[in-house]
């Protein structure tokens, strides 16, 4: 930075800086005299790592960047440094000129004896310190939202829009554990759609796309809002029903049955396999089981819908 003069030798007026808006002027005026106005290239830094320091852009624009990544804009009559110089600590803040700019340079002393002489000061700086508080809080509470819909989103499978197997993994083992504690029934239904592959084959990927969005419909439509609809992996679905019974979860499961009979993939019915059916096992958490037991078993079951002929519900037995 290249020194240009004194403030009391620049042209700048103290009446249109921020900091000293409805204070004593002449005192202030008084004090900030002999502090140097230096001009800052764009792109050169403006803080000082080595000490503390008050700045206030006379000219130009400079852009603070916080440890967090957070970038203000400071405009003219507007002040940076102010944390460091309140906390005593070298600047952590990155002050950079955006474009060449005039700024006067306030040394942490000459700041606090500003602040000790006079009220105006002290209630400006604090007026501007709540303000930045507000925005910063603002700005965390944007990003803790911004944070949970991206949450949210890893948590869904994009193609059926049910729960994905990260979030499978995340909540059955604490359903588990609360069905366990409260001694209260959980059941899971596992489902495959029947002869995916060879609908794929002969209709295409996208069509079979559209199958496996029918059948999330037909889940999403059929359950209570406490349920919860998974896919599991490729054709493979499953549903969490919490407080049922195995004869319970067993009627949903016929139910989903039924509809997923009745669901048309798409309208032409020339041609063939216009419609899909799925397979079903059924299993009721047991004293003791865990999540992957629990899974085992309602995929044992499946199985043996499959064996049987497809396009039924078999439920496993109680251990």
């Amino acid at each position: 930075m290249k020194l240009l003069s004194t403030f009391a030798a620049s042209p700048h007026d103290i009446a249109g800086l921020q900091l000293f808006r409805d204070a004593d002027t002449a005192s202030a005026t008084a004090l900030l005299a002999a502090c140097p106005v230096v001009l800052a290239d764009a792109g050169e830094t403006v803080s000082d790592s080595a000490q503390p320091r008050l700045i206030i852009v006379l000219r130009g624009a400079v852009a603070e960047a916080t440890g967090d990544g957070a970038t203000t804009k400071i405009l003219p009559g507007e002040s940076g440094g102010e944390q460091s110089v309140l906390d005593g600590d070298a600047d952590q803040s990155v002050l950079t000129a955006l474009e060449d700019s005039e700024i006067l340079l306030i040394g942490a002393d000459l700041a606090w004896k500003l602040i000790d002489e006079s009220d105006g000061v002290a209630r400006n700086l604090l007026r501007l310190l709540s303000f930045r508080i507000r925005a910063a809080n603002m700005q965390l509470r944007r990003r803790q939202k911004l944070g949970e819909f991206y949450r949210q989103l890893s948590m869904n499978d994009g193609l059926t829009g049910l729960y994905n197997r990260a979030w499978l993994n995340d909540v059955l083992p604490r359903l588990v554990a609360t069905a366990h504690a409260t001694h209260a029934p959980l059941s899971l239904v596992m489902l495959d759609i029947d002869h995916f592959k060879l609908f794929n084959d002969r209709h295409g990927h996208l069509q079979g796309d559209l199958a496996l969005r029918t059948a999330a419909k037909v889940l999403a439509g059929a359950l209570r809002p406490t349920d919860f609809a998974v896919r599991y992996g490729g054709e493979e679905l499953m549903v969490i029903l919490p407080d049922t019974s195995g004869p319970v979860a067993a009627g949903v499961a016929e139910r989903l049955c039924e509809r997923m009979r009745e669901a048309v993939v798409f309208g032409d019915m020339r041609v063939p396999l216009p419609h899909v059916t799925a397979s079903f096992g059924v299993a009721c958490l047991a004293a003791g089981q865990d999540d992957q037991a629990l899974i085992a078993a309602a995929d044992t079951a499946l199985y043996r819908a499959k064996a049987a002929g497809r396009n039924r519900v078999e439920v496993a037995p109680l251990a």
